[in-house]
């Protein structure tokens, strides 16, 4: 069933107009939950209670901190993560495994929170209206139109359908990300250093971080940019940060002693 606030939004975007805070949470609580049903969330308590400390600690700092956040693991090794509209926020568990410091998942979520406090999705839906594909974006972001989880997930996420004009998004989520994470006391350098790694993985093993690389477009000049980014922020100059904690290896091995993910479980887009 559509909650009001949903097809109140549905028809604003059929019509042109924006969508208020409301709406927004409201499109991405019910996406959620179909995500929810559907994906493999990782239900341990330790697990699941650390990132979602890990990442309230860092929205707390932002200008939209008043939202209700959520924080999830995703149990599968594809290297991945994505936020929906309103503050829902998903890791995978093969990007938590591939980080070798605090800094680099905490900079994989304020990046992630960056999109939710500039609203990219729902942006995105918007532009998607004004070019006369609002109805086909609209069904995958609501069960409007009884879409399946991967159409959601994707889409919210950032799919390649939209790939073509998410740089600037992207580039736009790392400078807030920056700013999100330094803030909250991490060490700003993980966002980079990630896609460092990440850069190498493709070397290696491509397979296992395709889903980053089609939502996340990435090149040796964005990296180049984070590092610019973190030389020009405020935020960022003169702190001591947090770079690595035990607290952080210890969750890490919770991780990986986890079950085995599904076999059919792609963890979002």
């Amino acid at each position: 069933m559509i909650h009001r606030s949903v097809a109140v939004a549905c028809l604003c975007l059929l019509a042109g107009c924006s969508v208020s805070q409301d709406q927004e949470v409201e499109l991405g609580r019910e996406n959620a939950a179909q995500i929810n049903a559907q994906l493999p969330i990782v239900n341990d308590p330790v697990v699941a209670s650390y990132i979602q400390d890990l990442g309230q600690s860092i929205a707390s700092k932002t200008s939209r901190a008043d939202l209700d956040w959520h924080f999830y693991v995703v149990n599968t090794k594809q290297v991945n993560a994505f936020a929906l509209p309103g503050g829902f926020v998903y890791v995978n568990r093969g990007l938590i495994e591939t980080a070798d410091h605090l800094d680099e998942l905490t900079g994989t979520l304020g990046h992630e929170i960056g999109h939710v406090v500039e609203r990219h999705a729902v942006k995105q839906m918007e532009k998607a209206q004004k070019t006369n594909v609002g109805i086909g974006v609209l069904c995958s972001l609501t069960s409007i139109c009884h879409s399946g989880l991967g159409q959601v997930a994707v889409q919210v996420g950032g799919s390649a359908y939209f790939a073509h004009n998410s740089r600037l998004d992207e580039l736009q989520a790392d400078s807030e990300g920056v700013v999100n994470v330094s803030r909250a006391g991490y060490d700003p350098r993980g966002i980079p250093d990630l896609f460092r790694v990440l850069l190498k993985e493709r070397e290696y093993q491509p397979t296992k971080v395709e889903g980053w690389f089609a939502d996340h477009p990435l090149e040796e000049a964005r990296i180049h940019r984070a590092d610019q980014i973190i030389g020009e922020v405020p935020e960022a100059r003169g702190k001591k940060f947090l770079v690595d904690s035990p607290q952080f290896h210890a969750f890490k091995d919770r991780v990986a002693a986890l079950p085995a993910p599904p076999t059919q479980a792609r963890g979002g887009p």
